[in-house]
């Protein structure tokens, strides 16, 4: 079944492209009849993608892109690039399809339902941080529509950079426990400590298991959000870091050594290529968007969650992708050579 596209909108979620054409609308959603509610075709077009056969079994799973994405412009519409089943905008990055990567376009029943929830992220990293956050509260309006819709079913979201921002937020506004997330993966989080652990410690951030997928191929992008933001001087550092206090978040450093041996003994056949610098690898490198589907459909499965208990947590030191050698001195300062 084709993935639902859904934009975060002033007047809450909507079906992407439902005001402009019901034509836009994927071919299970019916369109809404004139005059209706604005968030009518999203309603009629959950109702049909949750009923089919493909969907009816399988968890629901959202994916939530970062910065400089903006749903219907061009080669910057998440649904066009990463959302989508066959992206058909150029660019390496927009060219990984995060929906066929987590198993869905097979037509196999209890594939489940993918959702592309697209936001305004163009702008400077500050305007849309802001936006990341009043988009959180709409995507938990849309998670509590589909919670009324398929009481029981699995939902889990998937997100990369600032969409970690927009998962946080909405299981900070999540109306009660079992509103939010069952799982959520954050790839190359753009979020600071303080703000995630206040997320982390709501109801349905408590309940929700959280897996912090990083890299120190992202320490450079680490480093830059952190100064935009001014962390700094508030005392405050990227989530990259992890968050000791958050009992149910296991961050995973896909690049530690002790991590991908782990991988490799589960049979996650993962690259061990890495870069210098890189805010993508968390889900373009290969393997790791396999890894992801296998955390969401099957739990991970007690051979893969002992593994993964036995090794989140460990980080590398900030830098040392760069100065090579644990503990060497970055000549940053200790301030930002992590913990």
């Amino acid at each position: 079944m084709p993935v639902l596209s859904i934009d975060a909108t002033p007047q809450g979620p909507q079906l992407h492209g439902a005001d402009v054409a019901p034509s836009a609308a994927p071919s299970a959603a019916p369109s809404a009849a004139p005059g209706a509610a604005p968030g009518a075709a999203l309603g009629l077009a959950l109702d049909a993608a949750l009923a089919d056969p493909a969907g009816r079994a399988g968890p629901v799973i959202v994916l939530v892109h970062g910065y400089k994405y903006q749903p219907g412009r061009e080669r910057h519409c998440p649904h066009r690039t990463l959302g989508a089943l066959d992206p058909d905008c150029p660019g390496w990055v927009g060219q990984h399809s995060w929906p066929r990567g987590l198993g869905f376009g097979q037509g196999a029943e209890g594939e489940g339902v993918a959702i592309s929830f697209g936001w305004s992220a163009r702008g400077s990293l500050w305007q849309a941080y802001r936006r990341a956050g009043e988009a959180g509260r709409m995507l938990a309006q849309l998670v509590e529509m589909i919670r009324a819709r398929a009481p029981g079913r699995p939902v889990h979201a998937v997100s990369h950079s600032l969409g970690a921002r927009v998962v946080l937020s909405a299981l900070a506004a999540a109306s009660r426990a079992e509103a939010g997330f069952d799982r959520a993966i954050l790839l190359s989080a753009a979020e600071l400590r303080g703000p995630a652990a206040r997320a982390l410690a709501t109801p349905a951030g408590r309940r929700a298991e959280v897996f912090n997928v990083t890299s120190r191929e992202n320490d450079i992008f680490d480093l830059l959000f952190e100064l935009v933001m001014g962390a700094p001087w508030r005392g405050e550092r990227a989530m990259s870091e992890g968050i000791p206090e958050a009992g149910n978040l296991r961050s995973l450093q896909i690049d530690h050594a002790d991590v991908r041996r782990a991988l490799g003994r589960a049979g996650v056949p993962m690259s061990h290529e890495a870069a210098m610098a890189c805010h993508w690898s968390t889900y373009t490198r290969p393997g790791l968007l396999g890894f992801y589907a296998r955390l969401l459909r099957e739990g991970g499965g007690p051979t893969l969650a002992t593994l993964i208990d036995a090794v989140a947590d460990q980080q590398d030191p900030r830098w040392s992708r760069l100065w090579r050698g644990r503990g060497t001195a970055s000549p940053l300062g200790e301030t930002w050579r992590g913990a």
